[in-house]
């Protein structure tokens, strides 16, 4: 009775709402079968048996599968948690004398001034008053090349301050910050998700009462005739229509599939997912680390030898080996005077040269050949090596030490102008006297990005590219990958809120991305995918994890989740097939209790089986 409470309490609660749930026959089955068994101990009966065990066995699988259950669901609310901890807690106010003071953040007001230093995430939502510096607004827009911002530029609370110091007047804080808000639509879309209805729940009422009423009318047939064959055939048809298959017809289907995707790198959070994936034909993707790689990489380098040209050529990355001395000695310098930095392109650079393998240069680690080391807010970063300036950073900045000619910056601008407006980024390296290189820095299409497209759309799946990049450059992607709904520009609260423009419209929708700005979008729908190569938010707020990243698990998933709809309706069959044989046996009192307790759980073993066979069909998929 302990261990069977939460049955009982729920099938008295369906009772009380008029709604019949699996609860009310696994707690009429049970109690039927504990007193029965109870019967027969205490009246001496030589004709019935005892099923105490069957109880026992029945209520702790039961409860196992539904503490399971609860687990999951706990670990649902850890993304609200994730997006917490990203506010910072405390703050630097500037008093009106001027003085420091650190406070928590709560207790800041509107107009009240805060100082920002270097590496710190910015507290507030506000207006830059006095500083220059790089911010890397990722966690908001998804795009991880960090925008220059100066006085009067807008900033958020979370994002986090790469060079400067900065002087910021507080508009809002806490929950009314751009991450508030954030957290605000997790929370409610969390809350507001729409109660997942298995197929078994939609049969169980009918299968509930046709169950009573047959128990009854056995019950009332016998009782003329004899009291415990009566008693008998009732329970025996509470056994035989203990809902054990009905109950194993989905877990044991979802269970195998969930080891199944598990082996194949695809996380399943709650089973009852890959149920409603089996639904959907539309998927939003996110751009930026989902359909490409989210690490910036240098795609082409463009030389010009100062001394003897006006314009730059390109160069074959395939041949590294055969690249000008000049070339590979200033791709080393520029290693060497970026390997310290955080920044996003500083890193790309130094990872491109390393993979280069470049013979060393005897002289490039001496600190006393290069002095003189500073970073330009906006601009790049210069040094003096060997009495030569060396400077990387934007065109108009080198073109001015450089002392290029206004054709030459032209030339270059127009060389490029293409790779800009889709997204690339140049970034120019020159040593004074004698070479300026510019370096194609991208984030590139993941290798089998288009494949993944075209077998998507050979199953008559709709796919949406969704970023928050510039138009140009999602539509630049969009053609390549041939994804013809593109929406750019799009913020965090707006992607939430087109994912429900998309489910009031009648669809299912599936939402695929790997950044904190995705997170409400992945709750939100109907099926949220986190890349696992994404940010801890926004795994704790999907649904279902692809391990490695690898997009083409997606396809596989759906495939999966069909086949997995497929063996619970096949589950279903075999326990409505076991019942139409077995219970009007029962009801005619030609099988007993016991033997009613050895049928029913080879109905289970049937459907274990069946859900089996889910394991062997996707043994090929690597």
């Amino acid at each position: 009775f302990y261990s069977g409470y939460p049955f009982f309490k729920g099938a008295l609660s369906g009772l009380i709402n008029k709604h019949l749930t699996m609860d009310l026959p696994i707690a009429i089955g049970a109690s039927i079968t504990y007193l029965y068994s109870c019967y027969v101990v205490f009246t001496g009966s030589e004709v019935g048996e005892v099923y105490f065990d069957t109880v026992v066995n029945f209520l702790f699988v039961i409860l196992t599968g539904r503490y399971l259950e609860a687990m999951s669901k706990r670990l649902a609310v850890q993304s609200s948690q994730r997006l917490l901890d990203l506010q910072p807690k405390i703050a630097t106010r500037i008093s009106n004398n001027g003085e420091h003071e650190i406070i928590p953040v709560r207790a800041l007001q509107q107009d009240d001034m805060v100082l920002v230093k270097a590496g710190d995430k910015v507290p507030v939502d506000g207006v830059i008053t006095k500083g220059v510096s790089i911010v890397d607004e990722s966690m908001l827009t998804g795009e991880f090349i960090p925008v220059k911002k100066t006085p009067g530029d807008k900033v958020s609370a979370g994002t986090s301050n790469k060079e400067g110091v900065l002087q910021i007047q507080v508009e809002t804080i806490l929950k009314n910050t751009a991450l508030g808000k954030i957290i605000h639509l997790v929370d409610e879309a969390q809350s507001t998700k729409a109660p997942i209805q298995c197929t078994t729940d939609k049969i169980i009422p009918w299968f509930v009462s046709i169950t009573l009423l047959l128990a009854t009318l056995t019950f009332i047939y016998w009782i003329s005739i004899d009291f415990e064959i009566a008693l008998m055939a009732a329970t025996s048809v509470l056994i035989i229509t203990c809902p054990c298959a009905f109950g194993l017809a989905t877990p044991m289907a979802i269970a195998v599939a969930t080891g199944v995707g598990a082996s194949k790198g695809v996380l399943v959070k709650h089973g009852e997912i890959l149920e409603i994936l089996s639904r959907i034909k539309y998927f939003i993707f996110d751009k930026t680390g989902t359909l490409t790689i989210g690490k910036m990489t240098v795609t082409n380098i463009y030389y010009q030898d100062l001394q003897k040209t006006t314009e730059a050529q390109s160069i074959d990355l395939s041949q590294t080996e055969q690249l000008p001395t000049n070339v590979t000695h200033l791709l080393a310098l520029s290693e060497y005077l970026e390997h310290n930095s955080t920044h996003v392109i500083a890193r790309s650079i130094v990872s491109f040269v390393s993979s280069l393998k470049l013979a060393p240069i005897k002289d490039i680690n001496q600190e006393s050949n290069f002095n003189n080391i500073k970073e330009i807010s906006g601009c790049g970063i210069q040094s003096n090596y060997n009495n030569q300036t060396i400077a990387i950073g934007k065109l108009a900045w080198i073109a001015e030490q450089a002392g290029l000619t206004s054709e030459q910056v032209n030339w270059y601008q127009q060389q490029f102008e293409q790779q800009i407006s889709h997204g690339s980024t140049i970034v120019y390296i020159w040593l004074e006297g004698e070479t300026l290189l510019a370096l194609i820095i991208e984030d590139q299409i993941r290798d089998n990005a288009k494949q993944v497209v075209d077998e998507m759309h050979n199953n008559g799946l709709e796919v949406t590219l969704l970023t928050g990049d510039k138009q140009t450059a999602a539509d630049c992607m969009a053609a390549k990958l041939q994804i013809t709904r593109v929406m750019a520009e799009v913020m965090p609260n707006e992607k939430d809120s087109l994912v429900q423009l998309k489910q009031k419209e009648g669809q299912k929708v599936a939402m695929v991305g790997d950044g904190i700005n995705d997170a409400p979008a992945l709750v939100r729908a109907d099926v949220g995918i986190a890349m696992g190569t994404g940010t801890d938010v926004s795994i704790d707020s999907a649904d279902m994890i692809l391990v490695n990243g690898e997009l083409e698990k997606i396809p596989f998933a759906a495939q999966l989740s069909r086949s997995t709809l497929r063996t619970i309706k096949q589950n279903i069959g075999i326990s409505i097939i076991y019942n139409i044989i077995m219970v009007p046996l029962a009801m005619s009192a030609m099988i007993t209790p016991l033997v009613a307790a050895i049928a029913m759980p080879i109905s289970s073993l049937l459907v274990i089986g069946n859900a089996a066979r889910l394991r062997w069909k996707f043994r090929r998929y690597k």
